[in-house]
């Protein structure tokens, strides 16, 4: 019963912080952003003042079921979100972030734009992308800590996982460019190829349609540093280490910097690049790391 009860709580913490932490960390990301380029930067809190006025703006519809299907991504979103962080299984997580994901893709491919239809293509490539490393990712957890669920694996009384899984951190990190959306996998709603793309994916939303892709991205990136947290969080078999807490938000803060380093310092790359070079790196280092892990923990038995 206190299993529950903690569960529910850890998810409406989530549903409640979740957007204003990942609007801190969109306003955190433009500051260093600006500061890399020379430049003074946007205050912290614009992201919340875009959405304000995005919100304050009448909305045109191309049709009735467009805001049908991104109420519905920003939902299934929301529901990963409260999955994960109520400690629930991590291939249902996962599922229900896929779901999500699609419901964006069909919403923007209703609007029957060209730029969106190439945009939403794009999606469903990156999809394609990153897909066998998340894959590769639970597994490799489950084979150390035992366990599909959150709540087990936080406070399994191993090492970090990510001592044994550092091949599948690094490609974890890889493809969290994509999820992202940064540079140089920016490729479906992309702020740097107006030229051929407008702005992709989203390019027929606006008004309160574009402000609930803006918050579903601020849920769903708490949920990505929440994931890459796995790597670093461990306890005693019944509750986490306090240290392996401090460790974890260095290392979060430190990953978030190198991606924001990675988006200012790298050139775009073409679709099928980075659907070749991410099945590369899941397969040299996901299932690679899987192999070698599974030998060592075959050996030890």
């Amino acid at each position: 019963m206190d299993n529950i009860v903690k569960s529910v709580i850890a998810a409406l913490v989530y549903i409640i912080a979740a957007p204003f932490v990942g609007a801190l960390l969109a306003g955190v990301d433009r500051k260093i952003t600006a500061r890399m380029q020379g430049r003074r930067g946007p205050s912290v809190l614009q992201p919340f003042w875009d959405v304000e006025k995005l919100l304050k703006k009448e909305t045109k519809t191309i049709n009735r079921v467009q805001i049908l299907y991104l109420m519905s991504f920003l939902i299934f979103v929301v529901i990963t979100g409260a999955l994960f962080f109520g400690g629930y299984d991590l291939l249902l997580v996962f599922f229900t972030l896929t779901t999500a994901n699609i419901f964006l893709v069909i919403a923007a491919s209703s609007g029957h734009s060209p730029y969106s239809f190439m945009g939403a293509g794009r999606e469903l490539i990156q999809m394609l992308a990153y897909e066998p490393m998340v894959l590769i990712t639970v597994i490799g957890l489950y084979c150390v800590t035992g366990s599909f669920k959150v709540s087990q694996i936080v406070i399994s009384d191993n090492l970090p996982p990510v001592v044994y899984l550092i091949g599948i951190f690094v490609g974890f990190m890889f493809i969290l460019t994509i999820k992202l959306r940064k540079h140089p996998f920016d490729l479906s709603t992309s702020h740097h190829a107006h030229q051929e793309l407008v702005k992709g994916l989203t390019t027929e939303f606006n008004g309160q349609m574009f402000a609930i892709v803006e918050i579903s991205h601020w849920y769903e990136n708490v949920f990505l540093l929440g994931v890459l947290a796995l790597f670093f969080l461990h306890g005693n078999g019944t509750s986490v280490s306090p240290i392996s807490i401090i460790i974890t938000i260095i290392a979060l803060a430190v990953c978030y910097f190198i991606e924001i380093l990675i988006d200012n310092t790298n050139a775009r790359l073409k679709w099928d690049q980075m659907l070749k070079s991410a099945w590369i790196v899941t397969a040299v280092l996901g299932a690679l790391n899987l192999i070698i892990l599974e030998v060592v923990i075959g050996g030890m038995k």
